[in-house]
């Protein structure tokens, strides 16, 4: 068999001082494996240890909620709130540096699609309408999503000082940047969708009144956690309850969202697709990290179906992403870097193999 090299694939990286020995991330997912309130466990460090000894240069965390109010999403997953939860952090964070890996803390919050809430028993959402599909049954979620309430400016401040505090918590922690999670049907996302935002103010009507929460939110929270802290976003078109969405104004919104995004702040635009290679829409023959490195013109992390290192290497190659992260890919080969870097055979992936709740497919990578 002919021997691989995947130059592009283990070159090295720097993005805003993060020094990466590969371009190979372990993509963020869904766990649901923390304590009730919110606190790490064991099984958790367990979880992140095994992928930075395999290889991964990079791990982004599952999605971390940022407040006590409406951001939890799902019962057991972990938040960075209060000090006492930033200090469990901590022992992710130490055990994963020992492996010679970064590590970054994505920062969620449900909003509309809030399924399970410890703090709050309603969610809020940028406009009071029920989301589409039903909830989550794998996060212990049952029947239709609860009509949101419209949130007020006082719950726009809010949700900002969350993800700003959080951000701060994830510095204390020592982790090495923060992700803003604005994809898969989220609150941010949820603001930039034009279905669920029927807002008249400045956070609703246009692609760029619609992108304004993000972009605040990236500028409050480098404010708050300095020039040289890495803070990245992740942006998708999917949603884990609203699979084949497609913004409506193609590239033309792509362009607003990824140069409003970057000159807010981001560091970093990592796009998550069900294809990452596939054309972002109809008629075109631009992939959404091609646009986004197009219109960002700032590093992109690329995740969807590139568990094929070929087409991983080609997307680096070709320059239309930076980094490439993985999924299912990665919860089949919790080694893939090692395996690709030596040419091993890597094993498929099947969900009965994996004892934790795996985050939804449409949400983490097909």
């Amino acid at each position: 068999m002919q021997t691989k090299h995947y130059e592009k694939l283990f070159a090295g990286l720097d993005i805003a001082g993060l020094k990466l020995e590969n371009r190979i991330a372990l993509a963020p997912m869904t766990r649901v494996s923390a304590t009730e309130d919110g606190f790490v466990t064991e099984r958790m460090i367990k979880y992140y240890t095994k992928f930075a000894r395999g290889g991964f240069s990079l791990l982004i965390t599952e999605g971390v909620y940022p407040d006590e109010l409406y951001s939890q999403g799902y019962l057991y997953q972990p938040g960075i709130v209060n000090e006492d939860q930033t200090k469990s952090w901590r022992n992710v964070v130490e055990s994963v540096h020992k492996q010679g890996s970064k590590i970054i803390c994505q920062l969620m919050h449900a909003g509309a699609l809030s399924q399970g809430n410890i703090h709050k028993a309603n969610s809020i959402g940028p406009s009071a309408i029920k989301p589409k599909g039903s909830q989550l049954s794998f996060y212990r979620g049952e029947g239709e999503f609860q009509l949101s309430k419209e949130m007020s400016s006082a719950d726009i401040e809010d949700v900002k000082n969350g993800f700003v505090n959080a951000a701060k918590h994830a510095k204390e922690a020592g982790f090495d940047g923060v992700e803003v999670h604005g994809a898969n049907g989220y609150i941010l996302d949820q603001f930039l969708t034009d279905y669920t935002n029927k807002r008249d103010d400045n956070y609703g009507g246009s692609t760029e009144n619609r992108v304004r929460l993000s972009v605040e939110v990236l500028q409050e929270i480098r404010k708050a956690v300095g020039g040289d802290y890495p803070v990245g976003i992740r942006i998708s078109q999917a949603k884990v309850n609203d699979s084949d969405h497609k913004w409506a104004g193609k590239e033309k919104d792509a362009e607003v969202i990824f140069s409003h995004l970057a000159r807010a702040g981001a560091d970093f635009i990592h796009i998550t697709e069900p294809k990452a290679f596939e054309p972002a829409f109809a008629g075109s023959s631009a992939t959404l990290p091609e646009l986004a490195k197009k219109y960002g013109k700032v590093p992109v992390i690329a995740n969807g179906a590139l568990h094929d290192p070929e087409k991983a290497e080609e997307l680096i190659t070709e320059g239309y992403a930076d980094v490439i992260s993985l999924g299912k890919g990665a919860l089949a080969n919790q080694d893939w870097p090692s395996k690709v870097r030596n040419n091993a055979e890597l094993a498929e992936f099947k969900a009965e193999n994996h004892l934790l709740p795996i985050a939804d497919i449409k949400e983490i990578e097909i």
